[in-house]
């Protein structure tokens, strides 16, 4: 059985969490608790590019909230 996680041709999507920290999730797995999904169905690379569009900062929500008062 192939990974569901680097199966190129399936379907996946983007999760964000409470932090803004993104996941590439495939589509036929269950959105675990804690992740909300953002962007989907679609091709593992648009959910990639999404990903790289969208996730400028890689420091979890809190950790800039708390620098920025």
């Amino acid at each position: 059985m192939s990974n569901p996680f680097e199966d190129a041709d399936a379907r996946y999507r983007v999760l964000m969490n409470d932090e803004a920290q993104y996941s590439l999730w495939p589509a036929a797995i269950a959105c675990p608790d804690g992740w909300s999904v953002v962007h989907g169905d679609d091709s593992r690379s648009a959910c990639i590019e999404y990903i790289e569009k969208q996730w400028t900062d890689m420091r979890p929500a809190s950790l800039v909230r708390a620098e920025h008062g």
